[in-house]
């Protein structure tokens, strides 16, 4: 098969990142050339051949000038809140097969409060969560602390960082006039989950989809009720010494069961389809949440929670 791989580098924003200003995180979502050889290195391990598309205007044209039979769709869009939802909308649009979830997916999952409202909806439990577009909006804000904010639109825990938990309004204000002023969007504030937090992968789906492995975040160093799974941890060079993985998680079995059946509840009520992750936390009531899925996960050998999570469950990456 003619493979077209789909994908948005780090180095293609950096230009357009600078004239932005703002967050330091900016190109947080795009992949490194390290990503797109271990898939490119695996399809081809499969007797594949292999086109790199990139992403953008210079996916459309290659697309329109050659189409390829399957496009592996890695790119994250740039520059709209539903821009993770460009790659498959085109695909669409032209006839040719791609993997992942549709654009109705990838754009209501990026909109924490549109995945939100479509889980609770469906009976699975979520964190109590308001919409802040103003800071001062702060002061009548009727959550009970402590909160977590962080941006409504964005991936790859951009906007996420140590600071996000607020325990009081002055924290809450600070953190919502940030997330406005850096990332040009409101906020999504909700109630902090203090509880044990996993993400969970899945494979296939509707109502073929299944749990690949469920993964526990075991903060080191801290309480786990203090715990905020930030940016700042993702990018610690020394993050182990921050936090660890472990798969299965030293939890009851019942309390691992629940947890899976919420991923899974919440990946097919949002329509997810081949891969994606789901991040939960435990509540106050000892009742795992949805936090958010990821349709377009991270696939960076030995370094994206996916990877490191198949790893652990013995898969092999090319498979």
């Amino acid at each position: 098969m003619r493979i077209g791989l789909a994908y948005d580098l780090k180095a293609d924003y950096v230009e357009v990142a600078a004239r932005q200003g703002g967050a330091d995180d900016l190109l947080e979502e795009f992949d490194s050339p390290a990503t797109v050889d271990g898939i490119e290195q695996a399809l081809l391990s499969g007797g594949h051949t292999v086109v790199r598309l990139g992403g953008g205007k210079r996916l459309l044209r290659a697309l329109l000038d050659d189409p390829v039979d399957l496009v592996f769709n890695l790119a994250e869009g740039f520059g709209t809140r539903s821009r993770e939802a460009h790659v498959p909308a085109v695909c669409e649009m032209l006839g040719i097969a791609y993997t992942h979830s549709d654009p109705l997916t990838c754009a209501a999952t990026l909109d924490k409060s549109v995945a939100k409202s479509i889980v609770a909806a469906a009976g699975i439990p979520t964190a109590p969560f308001q919409v802040l577009s103003l800071a001062l909006e702060a002061e009548t804000c009727k959550l009970e602390f402590p909160l977590f904010a962080k941006p409504l639109w964005e991936g790859s825990s951009m906007g996420i960082r140590d600071r996000s938990r607020c325990d009081d309004r002055a924290a809450l204000h600070a953190r919502v006039a940030a997330i406005v002023e850096r990332y040009r969007q409101p906020a999504l504030v909700e109630e902090f989950l203090p509880g044990v937090e996993v993400t969970v992968g899945i494979l296939g789906t509707a109502e073929g989809a299944r749990v690949l492995g469920t993964m526990e975040l075991v903060p080191l160093g801290l309480p786990r009720e203090d715990f905020v799974y930030s940016l700042d941890v993702k990018r610690d060079l020394n993050y182990h010494e921050r936090l660890e993985y472990v798969l299965p998680p030293r939890q009851p079995a019942a309390l691992v069961a629940r947890m899976e059946q919420v991923a899974l509840a919440s990946y097919r009520a949002l329509g997810c389809r081949d891969v994606g992750r789901v991040d939960l936390r435990v509540g106050r009531d000892g009742e795992p949440k949805f936090l958010e899925v990821n349709p377009l996960p991270g696939l960076k050998p030995g370094w994206s929670d996916l990877a490191i999570l198949a790893g652990k469950a013995e898969l092999a990456y090319e498979a």
